[in-house]
């Protein structure tokens, strides 16, 4: 039965409008505090270790294959673009999760995790990430590149590999270093026998809001609004595409269409400097639902919070008395003198710990995306717990709404979460009570004034837009792909004659040549001036063999 068919009456309908705007309060209320921009830097140690930092967490029925889902998954906050000669790698000794409960007992029933290898030819050779212009994911030019090993589990069974050395997209140097991203992303998107699509690689961080709510609020007087803070950076990200009867209790998504997803990393419990480890593995980085760990945990259980499990969340009476009386209105009630809502808030615990559903006992008269709902639950196995929910069964929406539920886009957040779901106004409004009220609070009415990401999403897999290829500091839009998907290219290839020759009988034209590239890009510049210096050294030893 539908989620359409089950609420039909205007009292249930108008109790799922305002659940939509409940979604964001309850996981994701809005305040100052030491975090950055969802889960970029939320806690104090992840804050040291961005490689194995879980971002964001999205899950959605994908648009164009209605039968399956696809989680987004992001990690390393803050990727300048020109942050090289680096870059921005998947840690090596780090395994990255992507966790499923179907049943309810915060515990998974699908596991995916990926584990990278890097091959650094650069030795003591060069400085550069490539010495020339790549083209495509096994050109000679790219010196550092990576692979992955994906295995996963079902039902608590071992692991089975299902990926071996899987293509990773290398950051993006520049318009200059690659011309055409769209096509390096193209050879890292691949898909398995059985449908499954994966890619592992850098994209733009699909994250949109203002960050300035830190500055009392937007200025203590909602002045400092529409300015997206994230735009221009980068994360890096997996996105995965499976078939509902892989996620779904006893692999039947019509009776049992509601999933819980979360991320995870861990580390080896003991890392040696210089290299190695020793020791167990220990989680680093746990992500749900956006904006959890910021401002629901209180800062002295940040790092702890990382390190737990969906389970134990409910055992904890700090964190549930953080829900039930939530700082975050009260900033608000101070700041803009609304009044907070009153507590205890039921309807936040129904939303943190259960899901949306009427066999809990909550105040929202709806069902919605709780394990509860699932034909095939046992009820007394149930515990709740912190994850990102979502209802497959509920059909993609012609038209999305960014706001999601709250526009009556049942497909929407907090249903899961889509790249196009502007989940701060949501919550936003959740941080007032439009829950209990089911009315828009008018004071607020206009969020942050950042409604959609600076660079449009795709319609096909992975859905993310292409990674930025310029610095955010360049003060204008900088290079912008012409599409999220395909081979999309960034204009005319800045390669003049020279810029990657690997032969000795260059002419003085093509060296005059590749000096006309250096006005055209600093990028190029750099690569030119290692490769004279190599021709340089590479002449001295002819002479000295002459003599």
């Amino acid at each position: 039965m539908s989620i359409r068919t089950r609420i039909s009456t205007r009292r249930g309908a108008a109790a799922l409008a305002a659940m939509a705007v409940l979604g964001g309060a309850g996981l994701y209320g809005l305040g100052p505090s030491g975090a950055v921009a969802s889960s970029h830097r939320e806690a104090p140690l992840i804050a040291a270790d961005p490689a194995v930092d879980n971002t964001d967490l999205y899950a959605f029925v994908s648009p164009d294959r209605p039968d399956y889902v696809t989680f987004v998954a992001n990690w390393i906050p803050f990727e300048e673009p020109n942050g090289g000669p680096n870059f921005y790698p998947f840690a090596t000794d780090a395994t990255y999760n992507i966790n499923v409960d179907n049943d309810g007992d915060a515990k998974p029933d699908a596991v995916f995790r990926w584990k990278f290898k890097t091959q650094d030819k650069r030795g003591t050779s060069t400085f550069l990430y490539n010495n020339g212009p790549v083209t495509s994911l096994d050109d000679e030019n790219l010196l550092v590149r990576q692979t992955y090993t994906l295995e996963s589990s079902f039902g608590g069974k071992p692991f089975k590999t299902r990926v071996t050395n899987g293509p990773v997209a290398p950051s993006r140097v520049g318009p200059a270093s690659m011309p055409d991203y769209g096509k390096l992303r193209d050879q890292a998107s691949i898909q398995l026998p059985g449908g499954w699509k994966i890619y592992a690689g850098q994209a733009d961080d699909p994250f949109f809001l203002d960050l300035r709510v830190f500055d009392l609020l937007y200025g203590g007087d909602l002045s400092e609004t529409g300015q997206d803070t994230v735009a221009g950076y980068n994360v890096n990200t997996i996105v995965l595409q499976v078939p509902f009867k892989d996620v779904a209790l006893n692999g039947d998504a019509k009776r049992n269409p509601n999933i819980g997803v979360w991320t995870t990393t861990d580390r080896p419990r003991v890392r040696i400097a210089g290299g190695g480890s020793s020791g167990d593995r220990v989680q680093v980085s746990r992500l749900g639902n956006p904006l959890v760990n910021e401002v629901v945990v209180p800062a002295g259980l940040k790092d702890a919070f990382n390190a737990s499990r969906p389970d134990q969340d409910a055992k904890n009476p700090t964190i549930v008395k953080r829900v039930t009386n939530p700082e975050v209105p009260q900033l608000i009630e101070k700041i803009y003198g609304i009044p907070a809502p009153a507590t205890p808030r039921n309807d936040l615990v129904e939303i943190f710990l259960t899901g949306i559903t009427t066999k809990a006992g909550g105040p929202i008269k709806a069902d919605l995306n709780s394990q509860l709902n699932n034909k095939d639950v046992n009820p007394k196995r149930f515990v709740p717990s912190e994850q990102l929910r979502l209802n497959l069964g509920v059909p993609v929406t012609a038209e999305p709404n960014r706001l999601g539920v709250l526009a009556g886009d049942l497909q929407g957040f907090p249903n899961g979460r889509r790249l196009t779901d502007d989940v701060l106004d949501i919550e936003l409004q959740a941080l007032e009570g439009a829950a209990q009220t089911g009315k828009i609070v008018d004071a607020l009415a206009a969020g942050d004034k950042v409604d959609a990401n600076d660079q449009e999403f795709g319609g096909t897999f992975p859905y993310v837009a292409l990674p930025n290829g310029v610095g955010v500091n360049t003060g204008g839009d900088g290079v912008k792909p012409a599409a999220a998907n395909g081979s999309s290219s960034d204009g005319p290839a800045l390669t003049p004659a020279g810029f990657a020759s690997k032969s000795d009988g260059d002419t003085p034209a093509t060296i005059a040549a590749a000096a006309v590239g250096v006005a055209a890009s600093a990028g190029l510049g750099l690569l030119l001036l290692a490769w004279l210096w190599r021709r340089r050294v590479r002449l001295a030893d002819q002479r000295t063999q002459r003599f």
